[in-house]
């Protein structure tokens, strides 16, 4: 293969009619800054002469230009922003054509690449639905109380119908998952089928999410234990420890994690049916006297009370659900086919659970009682069967919602792990531990993500609460708005299921007016989630946005000579060089030019590369596209700023010789791009690994 030019030029002399000298030569580069003038030496040798690009097609069409109207591809003909810098700075280099052949060891390492991607899909119907189960079901605890205190009497109505809600959602997630089956979604929803910037919010409301189920969770554990016993330490100290335990445990590596998040889960499910059928036993020997006192109690003056009391329970009910967005963040890891069980799983229990729970409660406790704790299912075990089912309940809660710790701390250990294939986060997101798998930068980066948001929010269980719930509502309309970008933006996209757009329409209106009802009940709930997602955009907006950032502190370096004294100008020109020349690969079926355009106007919008590789699997019998190369040239020739190099590959297009070409080339498949495939595509699109950018 033919070696990349560097990414920075130096200046060179202008012959006698003012158009640039070009010569022969095989190596120059200019790192450090050229002053503009007209006495300055020239610091380093020209580039390379326009035969040596070979670019022949090229070539007849600039013959017939003025001499002083056109000329070869040798830089920017702008300015330069810089004082410093000359405007060849911008330069990639000479774009190259190659063949190439993959050899019977890169077959190999493409073969075990893939077998290993496919033994990662280990989870089943049951330990898929284990993790975010616990969330789910464990929310009972917090949703409930919280229901009770703006619904009232009318509680086990408002709950019901908002947990009949994801029967909207349901279908929504099942035709993605059946088009898209790769972790990180719905951020990697987004990413497939829109632009990167709106995939980042997608992210960044993904992580806060994440982050807000495990700090709401071990939050709620401390001050479950705090109102039954006295505790030697206060309940913030309780929930750090909680945190740094489960970090811990998620350590042991996700197929482990999803055994023991099963194990808390069945005792959970255990628990409540014990709970349940006590309840229903007391219920029966008591009557219906503290239902109808409860009932006569909490009754609204007006309709229009009534009306409010119940829109509100269904806005705060929401909380009843949270943790079912967590299951698309791992369908890279559920086996196929088995994502529609797990939400069936996930949904129909908390159904039953959070209406059943909420109806027992309002006909045995009191309701002054239920006003006044939080801990209403532990009030109900006691009055129900006495003090051993309380202790029961309430070691019942503290297990189930360390689950959810568990469900948020692995959920973003998957995004993590999608951010650092896109480069959004650095590769150190990557390490695994060698035992287990675990990738233990991602998990102790989410451990202190969890412990500035705790500790910004001053240990506050409330004001977290507030933020969670619409961080998940938000969440939550990222699914109808992604499916309805896949279907217009690509539509030929294979997948199962075709949801009625009407359904989409009412999930993705729906959203917003939960959010508005919840921000109705305590407007401060807007600020603290406008706050922290403002707070995590801006860490990846420069994260995604190095090379810029870059620019404009060499911009503002270069305005002060007097800072020049510290010679900071080379080195960040080298970091801009280093971070442009990571390379990202195009793979193209046909030769037609208008396609090619977009794709690369794709690539310089959303990644920060002066390398872009257009790469043609040919096999014999079809041969390479005729105007294949000469469209590159052209292109090559366009976009000065980027070195384009056609590759043709023979062989077939197909998972293992894609993953093999990504070993031999040394990019990410997560780098290489292609355009949507057709319903008759042979092959499922999670196996390639790449990112679809176009139509």
């Amino acid at each position: 293969m033919a070696t990349r030019r560097p990414s920075i030029l130096p200046s060179y002399p202008l012959d006698d009619m003012g158009t640039d000298t070009v010569r022969d030569t095989d190596s120059w580069i200019a790192i450090e800054p050229v002053a503009r003038s007209t006495n300055a030496a020239t610091v380093s040798a020209d580039p390379p002469s326009f035969r040596e690009s070979q670019f022949d097609i090229i070539l007849r069409r600039q013959r017939a230009r003025p001499r002083d109207g056109g000329g070869l591809k040798h830089a920017l003909t702008t300015s330069s922003r810089f004082l410093n810098l000359s405007s060849d700075f911008e330069f990639a280099g000479w774009g190259s054509f190659s063949t190439l052949k993959l050899t019977s060891e890169d077959h190999a390492i493409g073969e075990d690449r893939l077998q290993d991607l496919r033994r990662a899909r280990m989870l089943g119907e049951f330990t898929g639905a284990a993790l975010p189960g616990n969330a789910v079901l464990g929310s009972v605890f917090y949703a409930l109380p919280a229901v009770v205190t703006v619904c009232g009497v009318y509680s086990p109505i408002s709950l019901f119908a908002a947990t009949l809600t994801p029967f909207l959602w349901r279908p929504i997630m099942e035709e993605l998952a059946s088009a898209l089956p790769i972790s990180g979604a719905p951020y990697s929803y987004i990413l497939n089928v829109s632009r990167k910037s709106l995939a980042l919010l997608g992210a960044a409301l993904l992580l806060l999410d994440f982050a807000s189920t495990s700090v709401v969770s071990a939050a709620t554990v401390a001050s479950y234990l705090g109102g039954e016993v006295a505790l030697p330490f206060p309940e913030f100290a309780g929930a750090a420890l909680v945190l740094l335990v489960f970090a811990l445990v998620s350590l042991t590596g996700l197929k482990e994690s999803a055994r023991i998040a099963f194990g808390l889960l069945v005792f959970h499910v255990a628990t409540m049916v014990a709970l349940a059928l006590a309840a229903c036993v007391h219920w029966g020997r008591a009557g219906n006297s503290q239902l109808r006192a409860n009932w006569a109690a909490g009754q609204a003056p007006t309709s229009a009370g009534v009306a409010r009391q119940l829109f509100n329970g269904f806005c705060l009910g929401m909380l009843g659900l949270t943790g079912i967005e967590c299951a698309p963040s791992y369908i890279g890891r559920i086996k196929p086919g088995r994502f529609p069980r797990v939400l069936r799983n996930l949904h129909l229990p908390a159904i039953v659970l959070n209406t059943l729970m909420v109806t027992l409660v309002l006909a045995t406790v009191p309701l002054e009682t239920v006003l006044r704790g939080a801990n209403v299912l532990s009030v109900l075990a006691e009055m129900a069967a006495g003090r051993w089912l309380r202790t029961w309940i309430v070691v019942d809660a503290a297990v189930v919602l360390c689950g959810g710790v568990l469900t948020g701390i692995l959920s973003a250990c998957e995004l993590f792990t999608q951010l650092a294939h896109d480069r959004i986060v650095p590769q150190a997101f990557l390490r695994i531990l060698p035992l287990s798998g675990a990738p233990y930068v991602s998990v102790f980066a989410f451990t202190a993500i969890n412990a500035v948001l705790y500790t910004s929010a001053g240990a506050s269980l409330a004001i977290v609460s507030k933020m969670f719930s619409l961080m998940w509502l938000t969440v939550m309309s990222l699914f109808p708005l992604a499916l309805l970008l896949l279907r217009f933006n690509r539509g030929r996209m294979p997948r199962q299921g075709n949801t009625p757009l009407s359904a989409i329409v009412l999930a993705l209106a729906l959203t917003p007016v939960v959010f508005a009802g919840n921000v109705a009940i305590d407007p401060s709930t807007g600020g603290y989630f406008a706050a922290y997602l403002i707070g995590v955009l801006g860490v990846f907006a420069v994260t995604q946005n190095k090379v810029g950032v870059l620019r404009g502190v060499y911009w503002a370096y270069d305005q002060y000579p007097g800072l020049h004294c510290w010679a900071w100008g080379a080195a960040l020109v080298r970091v801009m060089a280093r971070l442009k020349r990571q390379p990202v690969c195009i793979l193209v079926k046909t030769d037609e030019i208008n396609h090619l355009l977009h794709m690369l106007l794709y690539v310089r919008e959303n990644e920060e590369t002066s390398c872009v590789k257009i790469v043609h699997f040919c096999d014999a019998e079809a041969g390479i596209p005729s105007e294949l190369e000469a469209n590159a040239k052209i292109l090559d020739e366009a976009f000065p700023e980027i070195t384009i190099d056609l590759i043709v590959v023979h062989g077939a297009f197909a998972p293992p010789q894609v993953v093999a070409l990504a070993h031999r080339l040394q990019i990410p498949p997560a780098l290489m791009f292609m355009s949507c495939p057709g319903p008759q595509f042979a092959h499922p699109i999670a196996e390639f690994g790449t990112r679809i950018i176009s139509l």
